[in-house]
């Protein structure tokens, strides 16, 4: 380490042998060979090497003018920000993705689930299946399902199915219709309270069906994958 200025033991700077000042001392080497103390590096360039300044594209906050005959001026609504849309809001899909009603998947209280609607026989096995929504009545989808089976005698079906339009065409079919009437039904129906009790065929069969956890947790986005594993199991439980 070499020192610029030295001091004395009484405080006083000394002169060097070429009669310059303590502040004035070079490195006697540096002095001899004319070697710069410090020098740029040839890698490195100055800060005013040919930069340009960026130019402004328009306006703050906005893309600029419209280019003449490109296309059609658009009225503006008064926003601040020209990428914000005045009213904004999700795509027209009444809460739900993209698809998901023509995959039978509704919205209940359990959450975004699957119906299936069924029709058995006397033996509780399975003869017709139907998916729809979650949040889907019974009764609206019940002679679509009907008229995929042959005209029995009686069919049995809970008060969800409580309907006077229901019965009159069950009775055109030549089928009598054992259903309980609603609480809130003014003039009630007749039905067999007897023949009614063997219900509990179908409900033996949904839950053979939710015995496999294929069926009662759907894993399928398609409607027809889901419904295709419902029938498979529903032929399973034809012959156990």
């Amino acid at each position: 380490m070499v020192l610029d200025t030295a001091a004395s033991a009484d405080g006083r700077t000394w002169q060097g042998a070429c009669g310059r000042s303590a502040g004035n001392q070079r490195h006697r080497v540096c002095h001899q060979e004319r070697l710069p103390v410090v020098r740029l590096s040839a890698g490195i360039w100055p800060s005013e090497d040919d930069l340009q300044s960026v130019c402004s594209l328009g306006r703050t906050r906005s893309v600029g003018a419209i280019v003449p005959r490109a296309c059609k001026a658009r009225p503006r609504h008064g926003s601040a920000d020209d990428r914000c849309h005045a009213c904004q809001g999700p795509p027209l899909g009444l809460g739900r993705k993209k698809g998901e009603h023509k995959q039978a998947i509704g919205r209940s209280r359990g959450g975004r689930n699957t119906k299936i609607h069924a029709i058995a026989d006397a033996k509780g096995r399975l003869l017709a299946l139907l998916l729809t929504g979650g949040e889907a009545h019974d009764c609206p989808p019940a002679q679509r399902l009907i008229r995929r089976t042959r005209s029995a005698k009686k069919l049995l079906a809970d008060r969800a199915y409580d309907s006077a339009d229901l019965r009159g065409w069950l009775h055109g079919r030549g089928t009598t219709p054992v259903i309980p009437n609603k609480s809130n039904r003014k003039r009630p129906f007749r039905f067999n309270k007897q023949a009614y009790k063997w219900r509990h065929r179908i409900e033996n069969a949904f839950c053979r069906l939710k015995d496999f956890r294929r069926i009662a947790t759907r894993y399928d986005r398609l409607a027809r994958n889901y419904l295709a594993s419902v029938c498979l199991i529903a032929a399973i439980i034809w012959w156990i």
